[in-house]
């Protein structure tokens, strides 16, 4: 039957039809490509997090936080030059055990005052925390060089210089770690490799100035070194997220990080790795002394250990980026392990070490504490929204400053019961850090299972 022989009704019934089929199908078609234009849209969300990687404003970071690196762990990192020197001249009446309470004391504020730092951060970038941190660091050094009794260097070296370089040190990282993603462990590797460089220089001119002009002075160019640093800190690094409303509900300590269990796995062998890590950079000049070193030989044992640690922090890191961080923090955590309870100690049970083999240890322990530290912040970084970097990161370096915070009285403390040796204190901490690894090779099969690149 065709159009012409219907009636008039009929014919508008059927085009009624035909129009209604029509939106129909166009109703359907529409609300199908809204629902993929959502998806692609939530994809596309999704991906955006990390859309930028790295570009001019992310390796500006880089730079920025090499030199807040540079000014605060590595001044931290010549903590061998001072523990020796306290030793022998301006607090030769304490012991070993109680002069690095100072050093643990900086070390636990350096990391733990990330909690603090971290989550203002997150809401209001870098600006204001680096240029505060950056006044407060240099004025703590420039009362280092008028104290003389232990609680003065308690409270400007341990305390005060601990807490301000925990602000500048997590700008760094987390201004950095925002703008990476692909190269975030080669981004911030090289970071990280700004406290293994100041490692490097600031023994070398402590130890040439301080027997010329003497240690009061030779701090006050320290301090003036610092403050160049962070001032060029203050104007390189920025944070790629936009400034937000404080939110007055929100938690400092977000305790609730803890529920993931990657996450508390991962803190717990970290825990006991750092709890024997950084034995070689506090105790291998004073140990080097019983082994025939002078005063002005042992100093290049840190000297070494820190040159060696650039490349260990950058190195490790970018083939963690090709092979997989967890995969790269498991392996370098039983490196520190075994070359712990595999070489430092049968040296120092031999009577016969050489200077050459002390000199090795400082090398190849170098690269390998490099290691680790340059790949533990990467791994974190993948446990969570970049909006909320600053935080979790500031959970994790509050258990690392735990784990850093007796660690060294402990060890020292164990020299005098070991009647002067230090064959306790290596087995101690290379049995800590062995334990760590293998619970971090927990939070690896749990994070990638048995892939081979995770």
């Amino acid at each position: 039957m065709t159009l012409t022989n219907l009636s008039e009704g009929e014919s508008t019934l059927i085009i009624s039809a035909k129009k209604g089929d029509e939106e129909s199908r166009e109703f359907s078609a529409t609300t199908a490509s809204t629902g993929a234009l959502s998806r692609t849209t939530q994809t596309t969300e999704k991906s955006d997090e990390f859309s930028i990687d790295g570009g001019f404003e992310g390796w500006t970071c880089v730079i920025g936080g090499w030199f807040a690196l540079f000014a605060t762990f590595g001044w931290l990192n010549s903590m061998g030059l001072f523990q020796t020197y306290y030793e022998a001249v301006l607090l030769s009446s304490y012991s070993a055990s109680s002069i690095s309470w100072i050093f643990t004391t900086q070390l636990f504020l350096m990391w733990a005052g990330g909690a603090l730092f971290g989550r203002i951060i997150d809401t209001y970038g870098t600006k204001y925390i680096a240029i505060a941190c950056t006044i407060a660091c240099t004025f703590f050094v420039a009362m280092l060089s008028l104290s003389t009794e232990y609680y003065q260097i308690f409270l400007t070296q341990g305390v005060g210089f601990g807490f301000a370089a925990s602000g500048l040190f997590s700008c760094g990282i987390v201004s950095t770690g925002q703008f990476f993603h692909k190269r975030k462990a080669l981004a911030l590797g090289i970071v990280l490799a700004g406290s293994s460089t100041g490692g490097v220089i600031h023994p070398i001119y402590l130890h040439f100035l301080i027997p010329k002009i003497g240690f009061s002075n030779a701090i006050r160019v320290n301090a003036l070194v610092i403050a160049s640093c962070g001032v060029v800190s203050c104007f390189l690094m920025r944070t790629r997220l936009p400034e937000k409303e404080w939110d007055p509900k929100a938690k400092f300590l977000d305790f609730a990080l803890f529920r993931q269990r990657i996450f508390a796995i991962y803190c717990l062998g970290t825990f006991f790795v750092v709890y024997g890590l950084f034995s070689t950079w506090n105790y291998l000049p004073t140990m080097s002394l019983r082994h025939k070193f002078s005063d002005s030989l042992a100093i290049y044992t840190i000297i070494i250990l820190n040159g060696s640690s650039i490349i260990g922090r950058i190195l490790p890191a970018y083939l963690a980026d090709r092979f997989g961080r967890w995969n790269s923090i498991s392996i370098v955590s039983l490196l520190n392990a075994i070359l712990l309870l595999a070489f430092w100690l049968p040296l120092e049970v031999n009577p016969n070490t050489t200077h050459a083999q002390v000199f090795a240890l400082s090398a190849m322990a170098g690269f390998a504490t490099g290691a680790c530290i340059s790949v533990f912040m990467p791994c974190v970084a993948e446990l969570g929204p970049v909006e909320s970097l600053g935080t979790r990161f500031g959970m994790y370096q509050t258990v690392i400053g735990f784990g850093g915070l007796t660690s060294l009285p402990i060890q020292g403390a164990l020299i005098p019961q070991d009647h002067g040796s230090f064959s306790h204190l290596i087995t101690v901490s290379g049995v800590c850090i062995l334990g760590g690894s293998m619970i971090i090779c927990l939070a690896r099969m749990l994070r990638v299972g048995f892939k081979l690149r995770g």
